[in-house]
């Protein structure tokens, strides 16, 4: 489980959402990880999404989430992982998860484009919750 540093966002303060949780933990076989992201937003509404990616990099439905409808995931190495994200038809964002050895520090880098087609990198910071 991991939670965002609200105060390292590279967005306005008041842009800021609340919270953002992140858990993953392997599903039932080890080809495959759940994923549960959970956020309040700035005005305080609540989504969550929860999705079971197999981790060959194929298309998976997803419910809950603002952000997507589709995504796909690869674990190209054991503390990495990456996401590709879809709503509506449309590339959306790609997500690159990297844990630190450490185990209590995890960086997501999202990449997404703006409406006029230029590309924006976001580092996002994570601390271990549990």
């Amino acid at each position: 489980t991991w939670t965002v540093d609200i105060d390292r966002l590279p967005i306005p303060p008041a842009a800021r959402p609340k919270s953002v949780t992140i858990i993953f933990r392997e599903a039932a076989t080890a080809a495959r990880r759940t994923m549960v992201v959970s956020i309040v937003d700035a005005a305080g509404k609540e989504s969550t999404a929860e999705t079971t990616y197999p981790l060959d990099g194929s298309p998976t439905a997803i419910s809950g989430s603002p952000e997507a409808d589709t995504g796909a995931m690869k674990a190209p190495e054991p503390n990495v992982l990456v996401l590709a994200l879809m709503k509506g038809g449309m590339g959306a964002s790609t997500r690159i998860y990297a844990a630190a050895s450490n185990g209590k520090e995890m960086v997501e880098t999202a990449v997404y484009f703006s409406k006029d087609g230029s590309p924006i990198m976001r580092t996002n910071f994570f601390s271990r919750a549990d």
